[in-house]
């Protein structure tokens, strides 16, 4: 267990590496630069900037010397706990990702436990209920959940909010808390806040792990072990519960380090019909603008709490399955 361990920390540290290469070509993939297109949004509006101003700007942010260089000194200040001043918001990186960062983290750690506590006993239901009508409903549910796009259903429920409830639910805070510092109000007013994310982002994270449930607990409940736990007088629920939903909560725990990156890049829509002061809106406003310290920081923290998550999977499921460790 300690090789298997030591060898997945070492294929970490070497693919977090990689990564940051990438995703710094990436970033500087799009033609021009931050001030190019500063320029062009000052052209539209009917400004002008003189060519000499733009050079002495590209100077002193780095932006005219060689790709290489401009990694190795994003890298360097990177390990210093330093990520850069923002272009566009001439404020720290640090300042602006920390605290969206946290309300990220709480609305996808909300949404994966609220996953995992529908799918899993609706899938275990369904597998061991197997065409029954309570089979047929969780698969017709599972396809309207899978069907249904996260903003759409959104904006129903902010509808059903505001004309039921007369509640606006929107954001996280209400308008009062919006820039108040911490306090139990302030958290209690979050609490009541997080319901209308978490169920909107999990819905379909929701209706496809039912489909796995199901499918893995039917490959599992009639293999030769669970045939001779039942011969042995065990109950049929003990029975189910101890051996194959076991075996069959794998893909929970492996997907669970994709929670995040899923939760930006796949929500960055929901995010803003919700106005969610998440890091999926920044970033996408960083990428529009070519902000490349801004956006190629919250592009690497991303990437390594997905390997991060990504690891604890790997060892989570070695430990409740002895199958992973074996080469």
């Amino acid at each position: 267990m300690f090789v298997f361990i030591v060898r997945r920390v070492l294929n970490a540290i070497v693919t977090i590496f990689v990564i940051s290469i990438v995703s710094f070509i990436i970033i500087q993939l799009p033609p021009g630069d931050f001030l190019t297109s500063y320029a062009a949004s000052l052209k539209a509006q009917g400004d002008t900037i003189a060519p000499q101003q733009l050079d002495a700007l590209r100077e002193a942010y780095g932006l005219g010397q060689p790709v290489h260089i401009q990694y190795l000194k994003w890298v360097g200040k990177m390990l210093r706990g330093d990520f850069g001043q923002s272009l566009e918001w001439q404020l720290p990186v640090n300042k602006l990702i920390w605290s969206r960062l946290m309300l990220t983290i709480l609305v996808s750690a909300s949404s994966i436990l609220f996953v995992w506590a529908v799918a899993i006993p609706i899938g275990v239901f369904s597998a061991t209920n197997q065409y029954s009508f309570g089979d047929y409903i969780a698969t017709f549910l599972g396809f309207i959940g899978l069907a249904i796009p996260n903003f759409m259903l959104a904006l129903v429920l902010m509808w059903v909010g505001f004309s039921v409830f007369g509640q606006d639910v929107g954001g996280l805070f209400s308008p009062e808390y919006q820039s108040a510092p911490w306090s139990w109000g302030k958290f209690t007013n979050l609490l009541g806040h997080l319901w209308i994310p978490m169920l909107v982002v999990g819905t379909s994270g929701t209706a496809g792990l039912i489909r796995t449930m199901r499918a893995n607990m039917l490959d599992e409940i009639n293999q030769p072990y669970v045939e001779t736990a039942r011969a042995k007088g065990l109950s049929e629920n003990r029975l189910t519960w101890k051996y194959p939903v076991r075996v069959a909560l794998n893909p929970f725990v492996s997907t669970a380090g994709y929670a995040l990156p899923e939760l930006i890049g796949g929500v960055v829509i929901t995010a803003v019909v919700l106005n969610l002061p998440t890091i999926g809106p920044i970033l996408l406003r960083a990428l529009l603008s070519q902000d490349m310290f801004l956006a190629g920081a919250i592009v690497m923290l991303l990437s390594i709490l997905t390997v991060i998550g990504t690891l604890l999977s790997d060892i989570v499921l070695a430990l409740i399955d002895p199958r992973i460790r074996l080469d």
